[in-house]
């Protein structure tokens, strides 16, 4: 995977706020860029410097493997669920997600402004890399 990509999903993955989540989905589209799968794939490998728990599958449920982890964090944060997520921190055992509708987060204009930048940074640097080398010294 491109390091150019790499960079721009987490920078991306690092605006969004306490308390909201996102779906990896999301996170393709707002880079214009890449599908679901890419997104996660960034985030399984390289994630872990980031809020990684606000980026989540699109049924809202915790990267998996790390569903303790990240239900102490939104339960810290105050990240919408559904489920009986107490019961998971009291025996381990029950059924909870994020609430997405809920908890979705919804960019305002200066944080468009900086995604923008964020995914024309990256167009350009994959069009230079995919350019020929003629192209490149124009």
């Amino acid at each position: 995977m491109r390091t150019e990509y790499v960079e721009a999903v987490l920078e991306l993955v690092a605006l969004i706020p306490a308390g909201t989540a996102v779906a990896y989905g999301d996170v393709a589209e707002l880079l214009g860029s890449g599908g679901p799968r890419q997104i996660g794939s960034v985030m399984s490998h390289y994630g872990s410097a980031v809020p990684w728990w606000r980026v989540l599958k699109s049924n809202g449920e915790a990267p998996p493997g790390h569903e303790r982890e990240a239900l102490a964090l939104y339960l810290n944060e105050g990240t919408p669920l559904r489920g009986s997520y107490l019961d998971c921190l009291r025996t381990g055992e029950g059924r909870w997600r994020v609430d997405l509708a809920a908890a979705r987060w919804a960019p305002a204009d200066a944080d468009f402004d900086r995604i923008d930048a964020i995914a024309g940074r990256l167009e350009r640097e994959l069009h230079k890399l995919s350019a020929p080398d003629d192209e490149m010294t124009v």
